[in-house]
């Protein structure tokens, strides 16, 4: 019997001894991605200083579809052009739960963002992204 190891079986057995450990810790970190995303709870007590009313809602869906619609879909189903190519599903702004989150919580998930999702605390004022909490809602009522 010959007990000499193939180049190709040693080649496997390297690159198991180094992407082994590696395959693991990301298995490992595979729970943590479906725990909620919650905000703290300081702020999500904060109140939504901006009126719902039609120039709000106007002002947010102008944003929603210049910033947003691309993988959160037109209709906030979580079906944008882009969706695909993140390698998670986007939130789903239509769904009725939406309306369970509170303003303040929605703001600082827009405000720090979680990968792919950029923050956008730097990209729009804290107006623009009152309006858009304000526009979000009217997508979880469809």
């Amino acid at each position: 019997m010959n007990t000499r190891l193939s180049p190709r079986l040693k080649l496997l057995g390297i690159l198991t001894a180094f992407l082994g450990p590696a395959l693991a810790a990301v298995s490992e970190e595979q729970p943590d991605a479906k725990e909620k995303w919650a905000a703290p709870a300081g702020e999500a007590r904060k109140r939504n200083p901006v009126a719902i009313n039609e120039s709000s809602l106007a002002a947010g869906q102008k944003i929603y579809l210049k910033r947003c619609v691309a993988c959160h879909g037109k209709t906030g189903n979580g079906d944008g052009p882009d969706a695909v190519d993140l390698g998670i599903h986007p939130a789903k702004l239509s769904d009725p739960g939406l309306r369970e989150e509170a303003d303040g919580a929605l703001f600082w998930k827009i405000t720090v963002g979680k990968k792919p999702m950029p923050n956008y605390g730097t990209r729009l004022s804290p107006t623009d992204r009152w309006n858009v909490i304000n526009y979000l809602r009217t997508l979880a009522r469809r």
